[in-house]
């Protein structure tokens, strides 16, 4: 079974009320952290719980040492997704406003802990829900607490250090998963510094999806990062973004590709550049 599996509104609404099914709803805005909450309070899709990117989905921000999203403590983040009602063969289903950057996230996260199989990322997310025609609802689930078994899976990730020691190898592929202007420093909203990491290749994450906000058919993904990759093994793909959350995006559509699950490296610009003495490209 493929470890980056898509489902749209309607079969979604199809599945509603399996006891099995446990869906997270991951709206957030880069500008507005309190949206997420707002919105999913305002109606949400039913029986769906709110995983709030920045108080479950990552780890507190250590200043000066770590990005804008640290990974979550494991153990916490085991628990909480038990509180959801997470078991081993649960279905799960996550969305956002429609792009899928920060359901990606939690598809990554739950990747990490070891759950693989039966996890979707619901297609065009709300905005496509609601052109389906589906219903929204303020009430608020109860679930009964699952027992999902999970564990870290170091291998999944490559912190600084690591990549650093790498950047000189010519068969690494770095995938910056920012827009261009950012990935070339002419401009960064969100972080100190500009620019991006020696050696990488822009790969916006945005165009992974077609107009309508969903993912793009498997085989014109994987002519995108066959591109990218070159005569490159994919086994030594590394992707990043900002603050570890959209290059999960990156990291999903190459699954949806066909190619296996890469090493992300979590911390990723917000954090590469605490250190000056780790090199900064700008420019192409």
């Amino acid at each position: 079974m493929p470890i980056a599996q898509l489902l749209s509104a309607a079969q979604l609404q199809a599945r509603l009320g399996q006891p099995e099914l446990v869906i997270l709803d991951c709206r957030y805005a880069l500008d507005d952290p309190d949206y997420g909450q707002r919105s999913y309070a305002e109606g949400h899709i039913a029986g769906a719980q709110f995983a709030d990117l920045e108080r479950a989905l990552s780890g507190p921000i250590q200043k000066g040492i770590s990005g804008r999203h640290p990974l979550p403590d494991p153990a916490q983040l085991l628990a909480r997704l038990r509180a959801w009602g997470l078991n081993d063969n649960s279905t799960v289903v996550l969305y956002d406003d429609g792009p899928a950057m920060f359901a990606a996230r939690a598809w990554w996260l739950l990747a990490w802990l070891g759950k693989r199989e039966g996890v979707y990322l619901l297609d065009g997310g709300l905005q496509a829900w609601r052109e389906a025609g589906g219903a929204l609802s303020q009430a608020l689930p109860q679930p009964v607490p699952g027992h999902f078994d999970g564990h870290a899976d170091a291998s999944l990730l490559v912190d600084a250090r690591q990549l650093q020691q790498r950047l000189a190898d010519p068969q690494l592929t770095l995938l910056d998963a920012r827009a261009l202007p950012r990935f070339r420093g002419e401009v960064e909203p969100l972080d100190p510094v500009a620019g991006h990491i020696p050696g990488a290749r822009c790969a916006p994450c945005t165009e992974n999806l077609d107009s309508t906000g969903r993912f793009l058919p498997a085989a014109q993904l994987r002519q995108r990062f066959a591109a990218q990759l070159g005569e490159r093994p994919a086994s030594e793909l590394v992707a990043y973004c900002g603050s570890g959350v959209t290059a999960c995006h990156n990291l999903f559509a190459l699954c949806l590709a066909g190619y296996p699950l890469a090493p992300l490296y979590a911390g990723s610009w917000s954090e590469w550049i605490t250190d000056p003495a780790r090199p900064v490209a700008t420019g192409d």
